[in-house]
């Protein structure tokens, strides 16, 4: 029912106005026509019954004078019969003349023998076997409806046979003809004032009509504006959300209240928050702190802020560029707030990758060339001191001396050997490697170590060979240096997990976790920085190295850490068949294209 009531409203709101316009214009003419011919039939039926009363009045006092002359009625009795009848409500006179039109009876006796109706042809008028009628208007008594027609009574005995002393000039009443004429005066008055309030109400009917008429064109013109503008409001409103919900950036509005007017995919994508959620709590409290705080900020302030922020979110840190604008009508008053968000944590994870490489290109040309004039002495120096051990063996502290000496120099060489494999790493020669076969090896290596430790080892794989592309020791290598680092973080004892799954593009993703001190948030970036280390006794290449092995089997390394909670580590190494990662090359030039300022602006 409620389907069929808008589909008549819509069918409604679409007719032309002029259409209707034309309508109204057709049907006030002929409501006008039909009202004033009602009116006409009335008064020709009011004038029928009016003709009809005189007619029976005249009648009546017809019948009374037969019945007076079979009773010897004389003159007054008759007339006092015409009086009494005048006397009957909406009655004005009766009046009896001859053909020359003097008064010979008259409601009023003070008329006798006056004139009356000369303005008819009272002979033809004596010869009528009709009534006729006419309309007389008197300054007193206003129109009068006078019906009249031919008056043969049978006895004349109520005309005086002398003539009255205002009819001196009239015919000898004695002579005149027994064809008399009789007039009726019916009071018009009642038929006045029906016909004044019936045109009255035709006039009200009118009006209403008119005004019906002309509120239903402006309401049709009301209705279809409103239609135009609700058509192109939706569609408006349509674009908007489709670009709001297809945008690239996220998207928060507020309004002055702080309540949530807008939020779309891409902000619950960057913030892992749901639109219920931001309904269920006030919405400044449902955001990252730092986010929330940029917002408070923005009440005390004008215009936009554009700023860099990282925040915390489910599944850990995130980089973002954030621009907040204050919205406001175009009298300045402040409406609410905007916030577009977007996330640009690939970006430094790329501009950083790019200035590492440009580090280790760096570090490898001064490497490179500095090598070889280390390596020359430290050979010596190590020969010498060899050469003064053995001549010394007679005398310990020079002897251990001379060993000291031995060790530092072999300890020097493999640092400039780590920072050649850092700034140069021998090419992999690609073989298909079985990663289950070549993880269990390099659990072997550490087994013992990890027991000392009371470090509890768990490996989860497929049941059946996963083989990827890649050079068996640089893995291994890889493997061994993050199995030793879980180790070094869980002195006290702990799980170190290992995860081998498939990728679905087809090669390998390794989870290493462990539940060791974890590393700071500030420390995280910086982990594959060379030198970097937060151990007493290490180098700070390890996880350098590391990642340009992963980097040169096009491979991709994640870290996740919680101080206090442990580190995850997550490798994922093509397969034979799967597609390669971009190389550095492609990651630098996407950099490029990204925009790595830290001031990018993207509103």
């Amino acid at each position: 029912m409620r389907i069929a009531g808008k589909k008549i409203r819509g069918i409604w709101v679409g007719v032309s106005p002029w259409f209707i316009i034309g309508a109204v214009l057709i049907i006030i003419p002929f409501f006008i026509f039909v009202t004033l011919d009602s009116i006409r039939k009335q008064e020709a039926g009011t004038r029928e019954l009016l003709l009809a009363q005189g007619e029976t009045l005249i009648r009546s006092f017809e019948a009374g004078m037969r019945t007076g002359a079979g009773m010897n009625w004389g003159p007054f009795q008759l007339r006092k019969l015409l009086i009494e009848m005048a006397q009957q409500p909406g009655l004005d006179h009766i009046i009896v003349v001859n053909q020359e039109g003097a008064i010979l009876a008259d409601s009023d006796p003070s008329m006798i023998g006056e004139s009356y109706g000369l303005d008819l042809d009272l002979a033809a008028a004596s010869r009528l076997k009709f009534p006729g009628w006419r309309v007389v208007k008197d300054s007193d008594r206003g129109e009068t409806f006078e019906v009249f027609r031919r008056f043969p009574p049978a006895d004349q005995s109520f005309v005086d046979r002398e003539p009255s002393p205002r009819a001196a000039g009239a015919k000898d009443q004695g002579n005149v003809s027994k064809d008399l004429v009789i007039f009726v005066g019916l009071n018009m008055g009642p038929l006045n004032a029906a016909r004044k309030k019936e045109l009255e109400h035709t006039t009200m009917m009118a009006a209403v009509l008119l005004i019906v008429a002309l509120s239903g064109v402006l309401s049709l013109f009301l209705a279809q504006a409103y239609r135009s503008a609700r058509v192109s409001l939706t569609a408006v409103k349509a674009l908007s959300e489709s670009i709001i919900g297809h945008m690239p950036i996220g998207l928060l509005a507020f309004d002055e209240r702080g309540n949530l007017l807008s939020f779309n995919q891409e902000a619950e994508r960057i913030l892992k928050v749901s639109l219920r959620e931001f309904l269920r709590k006030r919405p400044l409290s449902a955001l990252p702190p730092a986010l929330a705080s940029l917002l408070e900020e923005m009440k005390a302030e004008s215009g936009r802020i554009a700023r860099e922020l990282t925040i915390v979110v489910t599944g850990g840190g995130i980089h973002l560029d954030v621009v907040a604008a204050a919205l406001k009508d175009e009298t300045g008053v402040f409406l609410g707030r905007l916030v577009l968000l977007r996330d640009t944590t690939e970006i430094r994870h790329l501009r950083d990758e790019v200035a590492r490489s440009e580090r280790l290109v760096a570090l490898g040309n001064l490497a490179a060339g500095v090598a070889h004039e280390i390596r020359n002495p430290l050979s010596s120096i190590k020969g010498f001191a060899t050469f003064f051990r053995e001549r010394l063996r007679d005398n310990p502290e020079d002897y251990q001396t001379a060993g000291i000496m031995i060790a530092e120099v072999d300890r020097l060489n493999r640092v400039i050997t780590q920072l050649l494999d850092l700034a140069q790493p021998a090419s992999p020669e690609k073989e298909t490697v079985d990663l289950i076969s070549t993880i269990n090896h390099v659990l072997q290596m550490i087994a013992a170590r990890a027991e000392t430790s009371g470090v509890t080892i768990m490996t989860h794989h497929p049941t059946g060979p996963l083989e990827v592309l890649g050079d068996t020791d640089q893995i291994k290598q890889v493997l061994f240096n993050l199995f030793l680092n879980a180790l070094d973080a869980m002195e006290e004892g702990g799980t170190l997990t290992v995860t081998l799954n498939e990728l679905a593009a087809g090669g390998g993703r390794i989870v290493i976790e462990d539940t060791g001190a974890g590393i700071k948030a500030e420390d995280l970036t910086r982990i594959f920085d060379p030198y970097f280390t937060t151990k007493p006794a290490g180098t700070g290449l390890g996880l350098a190295i590391v990642h340009k092995i992963i980097e040169a089997h096009r491979g991709e390394i994640h870290v996740d850490s919680e101080e206090g909670k442990g580190t995850r580590v997550t490798l994922d190494i093509p397969g034979i068949r799967a597609g390669t990662v971009p190389d550095l090359r492609t990651k630098r030039s996407e950099v490029v294209e990204a925009g790595l300022s830290p001031s990018t602006d993207f509103l």
